[in-house]
């Protein structure tokens, strides 16, 4: 059998923000709203997917490097009822990355 012309490997995801209570933030987690999901089973089929925060860089680290960087992480768990999922990055996202899109890679694949 042919292969599909384009074969998906990621979702869209935003970035909402850490993970907090009333007076306090945990910046170590943060909460991601995927495409497409909007209930606590549907997050579940994420879980220990990849995530990817792309974004362009103000100067290059060096001569024969790009603008663009990228911070990796993992879903770690769904959050609440609505399809939100909790996220844990390598390093803490800065807050200028809340609002914004994600890759939500899908792999490693546990079908």
């Amino acid at each position: 059998p042919a292969m599909p012309s384009s074969v998906k490997l990621y979702s869209k995801g935003t970035i909402l923000g850490y993970r907090r209570s009333n007076k306090n933030q945990q910046p170590g987690t943060s909460l991601l709203q995927i495409e497409g999901v909007s209930d606590k089973s549907a997050a579940q089929f994420y879980c220990g997917k990849r995530v990817a925060y792309v974004y362009k860089a103000h100067k290059k680290r060096n001569d024969n490097d790009t603008k663009v960087r990228v911070i990796w992480g993992r879903v770690t768990r769904s959050h609440g009822n609505s399809g939100a999922v909790r996220a844990q990055f390598r390093v803490n996202l800065p807050p200028k990355a809340h609002g914004a899109s994600v890759r939500v890679m899908l792999y490693p694949s546990q079908i």
